[in-house]
């Protein structure tokens, strides 16, 4: 039988009331970011709550984001972290910036994040590590460096996300000239040769459409 994308979001939407419900933090930040006019690219409800078990799972207590937007992941992550744990949360653009100040003030969290602003390549080599749990979800074109810089910043345990990584089926294509393409060609071969890490990658569909996400231990 043939599933379509309209059926993807009908799972999603059933899965999301049933097992991810929305406080009201969390729809401010959604209907913020899409007053302000940010791109609707933000992870889904029930990829935030992913992102929250894992943080829970790993006992993360120190976690880094690398690409904030209106700070709905962020909140996700903020909200898994023990007594005197922090987000650190990239982002370059300053109106995403200050859209997701408000949000992580609104949701009580403005003394767990911390929000730098400023491209992630100039940010990254000022930070101090370890951190527990990384989530890559920036450009894609400039993942293999964040990837390598997350390596830098870890420990052994440390657990290494990254999203879209999958675009629609074209990582696949070894021909594709689409720089975001290529960059995840280009993480996906240095997960696969750095023996640092073990990794896997999980193809998603959804209301986001047809992509995916990579998953990277840290294993020294």
């Amino acid at each position: 039988m043939a599933v379509t994308s309209e059926q993807w979001t009908d799972v999603d939407r059933y899965l999301t009331d049933l097992l991810v419900p929305q406080d009201e933090a969390l729809r401010e930040t959604l209907r913020s970011s899409d007053a302000a006019g940010l791109p609707a690219i933000n992870v889904s409800p029930t990829q935030g709550k992913l992102l929250h078990l894992l943080a829970r799972l790993g006992g993360a207590k120190n976690v880094l984001e690398i690409g904030t937007l209106a700070g709905y992941s962020t909140i996700w992550l903020a909200r898994a972290l023990p007594a005197g744990g922090r987000v650190i949360t990239l982002e370059m653009e300053p109106k995403h910036a200050e859209v997701a100040r408000a949000n992580f003030a609104r949701a009580g969290l403005q003394d767990v994040i911390e929000l730098k602003l400023g491209k992630a390549l100039d940010t990254l080599p000022k930070l101090q590590g370890p951190f527990d749990l990384f989530f890559i979800d920036a450009d894609k074109a400039s993942i293999p460096q964040y990837f390598e810089w997350s390596l830098r910043l870890a420990r052994p345990g440390s657990l290494i996300v990254v999203d879209n990584v999958v675009r629609g089926g074209e990582v696949a294509n070894a021909t594709s000239t689409d720089e975001s393409v290529r960059g995840v060609r280009r993480l996906n071969e240095l997960m696969a040769a750095e023996p640092r890490v073990s990794s896997t990658v999980i193809q998603t569909v959804g209301g986001k459409g047809y992509d995916g996400l990579a998953f990277a231990l840290v294993l020294r």
